[in-house]
């Protein structure tokens, strides 16, 4: 499927075929493509096969990269086609297990709201914010749907503001404030006959829809491709037709850095890096049934790569380590501005 197909013209079921096989092929990548696939399923309204491909990742003899984020996605599942004591049963141990990935916890936080189970919802939310906002001077994007959840969450409760809405509302960028996104009462609103009062609710629930798009969209990032220094050194010994591509590993980062700093001022949304390793593009270049040393492939390896989930959002977030693997974070690497 191409990341630009219209929603209301994808094939779910054959979609998630697809990435099945896929899977096949990319056995390293076999976690986040069957995950893309359960979802597939899940909106095609094959509910009971996306528990089987969640039940085969968990069943898995390879160790998992998110395996509180899989059992978060099965219980929400379950719980959608009446299989609801197993699934508050996964939710029970998906916040005993208490994760550092703020994903789970917003999967299953959800999940109870969408089944009125507001106060355990709520609590929830509280329990994940606490755990890991706590002393955190500046929440990571990653965090902002647990706060935002918490916030629509009490609203519904009838809660007062406390701290943790009042750090929803300052990371909240759209022009709506989140008290009128998540007010109870807007829904008699649609009711009206008053045209003023109507064309103000549209817009609200744009932008809601705009939030809900945000947090739940998968970019296909434009991305970059990088070579560490050691996989540069293999790759030009194999194939030195490469060299004028990459005359050092130095120009190599500095190209990457240059690059995504004038897509980004240039308006291209969703920039990303994806890092390279000989063995990998090798089997590219065969499936493709061209040298490796052909360097027109080098852009097509790096969208494959993109496609399979292996990108990485640039910039870093603040305080994160820098794209390149120096160890330092990107403000004191290739943050640093020009």
């Amino acid at each position: 499927m191409r990341p630009d197909t219209p929603a209301e013209n994808v094939d779910h079921t054959a979609e998630a075929a697809r990435l099945e096989r896929t899977a096949g092929l990319y056995p390293e990548d076999t976690e986040a493509l069957l995950l893309r696939a359960a979802a597939h399923l899940e909106l095609a309204g094959d509910r009971p096969t996306a528990t089987k491909l969640y039940d085969r990742l968990l069943s898995s003899p390879e160790a998992l990269d998110h395996p509180h984020l899989v059992r978060a996605l099965k219980a929400s599942n379950l719980w959608e086609y009446g299989h609801e004591a197993e699934a508050r049963a996964i939710i029970d141990g998906v916040r005993t297990a208490a994760p550092r990935d703020p994903a789970p916890w917003v999967i299953v936080a959800e999940a109870l709201e969408s089944h009125d189970e507001l106060e355990a919802a709520h609590d929830t939310f509280t329990e994940a914010v606490r755990l890991l906002l706590t002393d955190v001077p500046q929440p990571p994007q990653p965090t902002h749907p647990l706060l935002f959840g918490r916030h629509r969450v009490r609203r519904m409760l009838g809660r007062s503001h406390d701290e943790w809405d009042a750090l929803a509302d300052t990371v909240h960028s759209l022009p709506v404030s989140l008290d009128e996104l998540h007010d109870p009462k807007r829904v008699w609103s649609l009711g009206s006959e008053n045209p003023a009062e109507l064309e103000a609710e549209i817009l609200r629930l744009r932008a809601e829809l705009g939030a809900y798009r945000e947090a739940l969209s998968r970019p296909f990032p434009v991305a970059i491709l990088h070579w560490p220094a050691t996989e540069l050194t293999e790759l030009l010994e194999a194939y030195p037709t490469l060299a004028e591509e990459y005359p050092s590993h130095e120009d190599h980062l500095t190209s990457i850095e240059h690059a995504l700093r004038e897509l980004a001022a240039s308006g291209t949304p969703n920039l990303g890096i994806v890092t390279g390793t000989v063995p990998s593009y090798e089997a590219f270049a065969a499936s493709e049934g061209s040298s490796p040393g052909d360097a027109t492939l080098l852009p097509q390896y790096a969208t494959t790569l993109a496609a399979r989930g292996r990108a990485t959002a640039w910039p870093p977030q603040n305080g994160s380590n820098c794209w390149c693997g120096s160890g330092r974070t990107y403000a004191q690497c290739h943050g640093v501005p020009a």
